[in-house]
């Protein structure tokens, strides 16, 4: 019995180093060969918006990367609950990955069906791009800077109007951020997208909206629309004249819309570490920067994907205390 019992000791003393040898090599076998076959980014938006343009520059730029086809799917809808479902559906083999914005992270706090949760059931594979907002007003407000717009808002409590893409979307956001740092009440009016929205502010018929600068710029050109501030910490270079809203008014202001990439929680750390390098040798392409900067896009990658991972953990508990505070939410 002593002699089965160490011939037993022998064995295995030997063979937990092989079975731990044999799995290391096997994952790392998996990493060196990955990808075998296809990808895809599914994009929990309509085709043609910034989120799905942004998307595809990098798709196509991560095919001729990993020597694979990355195909772009659209499945908008429901709060970003489509997309999910989907995507938390399939292995976390490191094929599938899902294209966010900043209202991936608003959605389950401000509708009930949005039953996910950002950081628990998704884990970050780099930051893709900021995309700075640009307070326009229509020409009409009697408002020439920041301070004229809060004064103003301020002396006429709920009058002055925004629109916004929806409920707990970037532009509500924005503007929830600015009146509660500003301590003043507006009206909000959601739309089905910010452009019927921004309409109505060239119109007349909305004082106001946060909307992306490469869709407001042309109206600002043309005198329809008038630019106060964009809402990064620093001017954007298509408008250098145009002041942040932090120094034209309200300082510490900071509102912007980010896209990113994540990939389901459990995806391999090997894949993840492989797919942020490559996402982040695309962004430092002169030809990626230039096509993004053209679309009023700001290339920003990340170091790791822990690094996104922390930064959905940050703007998150940003947006948590927004949207207490003003109160935000749907019933859908």
């Amino acid at each position: 019995m002593r002699h089965l019992v160490h011939s037993v000791r022998v064995v295995g003393r030997f063979l937990v180093p092989m079975i731990a040898l044999y799995l290391t090599s096997g994952m790392n076998f998996a990493a060196e060969s990955f990808p075998s076959k296809a990808l895809r980014i599914i994009v929990p938006a309509a085709p043609g918006g910034n989120l799905d343009n942004v998307t595809r520059v990098v798709a196509l730029k991560l095919s001729e990367q990993l020597g694979q086809p990355v195909i772009v799917e659209n499945r908008p809808g429901a709060n970003y609950m489509i997309a999910v479902e989907h995507v938390r559906s399939l292995p976390a083999d490191g094929y599938t990955y899902l294209a966010i914005a900043d209202s991936f992270l608003a959605a389950p706090l401000v509708a009930p069906t949005a039953k996910f949760d950002p950081v628990k059931d998704f884990v970050g594979v780099s930051l893709v791009a900021t995309v700075p907002e640009l307070l326009v007003i229509n020409p009409s407000v009697q408002a020439n800077s920041v301070k004229d717009l809060i004064a103003l808002a301020k002396s006429e409590p709920g009058e002055l109007s925004f629109g916004s893409a929806g409920v707990g979307y970037s532009a509500h956001i924005a503007a929830a951020l600015f009146s509660t740092q500003a301590g003043v009440k507006m009206t909000h009016i959601p739309y089905k997208g910010n452009a019927p929205a921004l309409v109505d502010v060239m119109g007349g018929r909305l004082s106001l909206i946060f909307d992306t600068i490469s869709t407001s710029l042309p109206q600002v050109k043309a005198g329809r629309l008038k630019a106060l501030g964009v809402t990064s910490s620093t001017r954007s270079p298509l408008l250098p004249n145009v002041p942040t809203v932090s120094e034209a008014g309200l300082p510490g202001y900071e509102s912007v819309i980010f896209n990113g990439i994540v990939a389901k929680a459990g995806t391999p750390p090997e894949i993840l570490n492989r797919m942020n390098t490559a996402i982040r040798e695309i962004l430092q392409r002169k030809d990626v920067r230039e096509k993004l900067m053209d679309q009023g896009v700001e290339p920003a990658g990340t170091q790791s994907y822990e690094q996104f991972t922390a930064y959905m953990k940050s703007q998150g508990d940003k947006y948590a205390k927004v949207i207490k505070k003003a109160e935000i939410h749907t019933n859908s």
